[in-house]
């Protein structure tokens, strides 16, 4: 979350001669859609143009929810939701969501950023502005196992996850069928840990070509280098096979089989350099016991991965969650 700002500052899209390039087919006949979105995302995006959503973190102090409050009225805005959480009122961190509905909210969006950085300088804020009608771009990634992905996919089609899945990229086919017949741009990249820096630059240049706003690790089986993660900070989300701290690395459920655990879960949480310690966004557990084996727990865990991957991706879509150090708020 930066310093002020109510605009997110898109690059342009570039020709890289990639064989299926939506991003300049778009520009020449019209976006891409399924039937779902052809019904579905026009409306939402209509029904939504005057909604905006306000993230804010300051240290606490009197007055913080008074003096926004009174800037959105003086905008003709009406509060729709406000969520906030002081983790301590003596000198903590205070943190809020505001959804609001103000009327002309595109025409006005400049004049209301120049009259909020007084406010925000006030406060000392880190703040975040968005339109709900602009539906963030994603880009899944993908490897063998394709339950996760199928659950995204789903959830798309059915409505409850609103956005524009840009592109899937994978380092097998696997999944190629599945997501061209949805007419969503798939890319085959082989990576592997000789050619992982090559690999990323052409996941890079896909990335700033679709003009992507978050990456989902699907269960992608491949560790990301420095570099890719710092180009994404708090973009990157990455399902975990595991109830973290817990059976961090491989083998998670052969170890927990050999453990005798009862509870087995997933963790869902944004990418970090320190592996599997990113910040945790949500976590979700099944009970077991000595009747079930190893394929028992994977089977039993992949129905939690799917579950809390779409519940991570879905509240990161929702502007509901602030990221303060290595811990989350979620509204």
């Amino acid at each position: 979350m930066g310093n002020g700002g109510f605009f997110y500052d898109y690059s342009l899209c570039s020709n890289t001669g990639m064989k299926y390039n939506r991003a300049n087919l778009v520009k020449k006949v019209g976006i891409i859609m399924t039937p779902f979105a052809q019904d579905h995302l026009p409306a939402f995006k209509e029904t939504h143009k005057n909604t905006g959503r306000l993230m804010i973190k300051c240290p606490d102090q009197p007055g913080i929810v008074a003096a926004v409050s009174t800037f959105l009225q003086e905008f003709d805005a009406n509060i729709v939701e406000l969520s906030q959480y002081s983790m301590d009122p003596n000198g903590g961190t205070f943190f809020t969501r505001i959804e609001f509905e103000c009327p002309e909210l595109e025409k006005r969006a400049k004049a209301m950023a120049e009259a909020f950085e007084p406010i925000a300088s006030k406060f000392s804020m880190k703040w975040k502005y968005t339109n709900v009608s602009d539906l963030k771009k994603i880009a899944i990634f993908v490897s063998k196992e394709p339950h996760c992905l199928l659950e995204l996919l789903w959830e798309w089609q059915s409505g409850d996850l609103l956005a524009d899945i840009a592109l899937v990229i994978s380092n097998h086919e696997d999944a190629r069928e599945i997501v061209e017949s949805l007419h969503i741009p798939f890319y085959y990249l082989p990576a592997n840990r000789d050619i992982r820096k090559e690999v990323e630059a052409k996941q890079l240049k896909l990335l700033e070509e679709y003009e992507v706003d978050l990456i989902v690790l699907a269960r992608y089986m491949q560790i990301l280098t420095p570099d890719f993660v710092s180009a994404h900070p708090n973009r990157i989300i990455n399902i975990h096979h595991s109830f973290l701290p817990a059976f961090i690395g491989a083998r998670p459920y052969e170890r927990a089989y050999d453990r005798g655990v009862k509870l087995i879960g997933a963790t869902s949480h944004y990418v970090t350099n320190d592996l599997d310690e990113g910040p945790i966004i949500e976590q979700d557990t099944d009970r077991v016991d000595h009747r079930d084996h190893t394929d028992d727990l994977k089977k039993i865990g992949r129905s939690i991965e799917r579950r809390v991957l779409a519940r991570a991706v879905r509240w990161h879509l929702e502007d509901r969650i602030i990221v303060h150090h290595n811990k989350t708020v979620v509204f």
